[in-house]
């Protein structure tokens, strides 16, 4: 099995990440103002990620998260918005895939946020979400899971972990609600 070593510079990983997802791009700073379905009024704040962690949770469009590092993510019905202390927005957009039937895949970004390593992904083509796992070099964490009312067949996971000189990230695996691993990702050393 490859395993990759998180550092703090994680923009290798990610593109590795996203081109084995077979994502159509990779994530993207934006300001507010470039963001695509983004109100600009008072924002509310959903619990910390710790008392969520392994939970799959429904979100309205725009609702921030506490996603645990310092980080606050929310949804739109164009994509993953994502805020760190470092970097004021990111988005990833879901817009523009291709149509159709569509195999479960699952995604993996790695961030580094003071003394913490955030990791999250997109998970897309399934509507059936259990949990997402992820695989270190300290052991598995189980990740919390957001997506938004209906019936998308997308949604983000998140988890954060300490950061440390050895830490690895060797896979990520999405179960449907029975438990069966319905895809996975295993990236490799950039």
């Amino acid at each position: 099995m490859t395993r990759m070593t998180v550092t703090n510079t994680y923009m290798a990983a990610v593109a590795v990440a996203v081109a084995l997802a077979g994502a159509p791009g990779v994530a993207q700073a934006v300001t507010p103002a470039q963001a695509p379905g983004v109100a600009h009024a008072h924002h509310r704040i959903s619990e910390p990620a710790s008392s969520t962690a392994g939970a799959v949770r429904v979100v309205a469009p725009g609702e921030r998260v506490r996603a645990g590092a310092g980080v606050e993510l929310w949804l739109t019905e164009e994509g993953k918005h994502w805020s760190t202390p470092e970097m004021d927005h990111q988005f990833r957009s879901v817009v523009g895939r291709d149509a159709g039937p569509r195999h479960p895949t699952v995604g993996l970004m790695t961030e580094t946020v003071g003394d913490r390593c955030f990791l999250s992904g997109l998970y897309t083509g399934t509507v059936d979400v259990g949990r997402v796992v992820v695989d270190t070099g300290d052991g598995e964490v189980t990740a919390s899971v957001v997506r938004l009312p209906g019936e998308p067949d997308w949604g983000v996971w998140y988890a954060d972990v300490p950061l440390h000189e050895n830490l690895t990230v060797d896979g990520v695996a999405l179960h449907d609600r029975h438990g069966r691993k319905i895809a996975s990702l295993t990236p490799s050393r950039p």
